[in-house]
C-alpha cells in the first residue's frame, strides 16, 4: 500500500494487499483508540482509494474483502491472538512493541489461526516481508 513506482514493482497480489489494508486499519483504530468495524472500515477505504488512487478492479475488491476478513478475524480472537504473540515473544513484553509490529503479528497469527487454506509459511513470510517494508529489515527479523 506505501507509494512506489509502478513501472519497477509487478501489481500487488489481493491477499498481499488485503494483509497491508487490515494491518494498517488497526494501526489506525488503535491510535485513533476507536473499536474497528465496518463504519470505519469504508471511511478508511475510502481515504486510502483517494492518497494511493486505488481504482476499483477486481483484484482491489478481493483485498478489500479480503482486508475485512483479517481484520473481523483479529478484532473477535483478539485476546487469543495477543495471548500467542506474548508467548511467542521471549524476553519481550507486548507493550514494548512498536504498534506497527504489533498488528503486523496480530494479522499474521488471525491467518494461521482462522484461515487453513493460507500455509503457515506463507502468512509468515507476508508478515516478515510487510514488516520489512513497513519497520525496516531488523522489524522483519524480530517478526520471523
Amino acid at each position: 500500500m506505501r507509494k512506489t513506482d509502478s513501472d519497477t514493482k509487478p501489481p500487488m497480489h489481493a491477499k498481499r494487499l488485503g494483509r497491508e489494508l487490515a494491518m494498517t486499519f488497526l494501526f489506525s483504530c488503535e491510535l485513533k483508540k476507536v473499536l474497528p468495524g465496518f463504519a470505519e472500515f469504508e471511511l478508511f477505504i475510502d481515504s486510502v482509494r483517494d492518497e494511493f488512487s486505488l481504482t476499483d478492479t477486481r483484484d482491489n475488491r478481493r483485498a478489500q474483502e479480503y482486508a475485512v476478513k483479517l481484520y473481523e478475524a483479529v478484532t473477535c480472537n483478539k485476546e487469543r491472538i495477543d495471548g500467542i504473540i506474548s508467548r511467542c515473544c521471549r524476553n519481550w513484553d507486548m507493550e514494548r512493541l512498536s504498534t506497527v509490529d504489533c498488528n503486523i503479528m496480530r494479522v499474521a497469527v488471525a491467518e494461521m489461526a482462522e484461515f487453513p487454506e493460507v500455509p503457515v509459511i506463507v502468512s509468515i513470510d507476508e508478515a516478515v516481508e510487510i514488516a520489512r517494508d513497513y519497520s525496516g529489515s531488523e522489524a522483519g527479523n524480530f517478526v520471523n
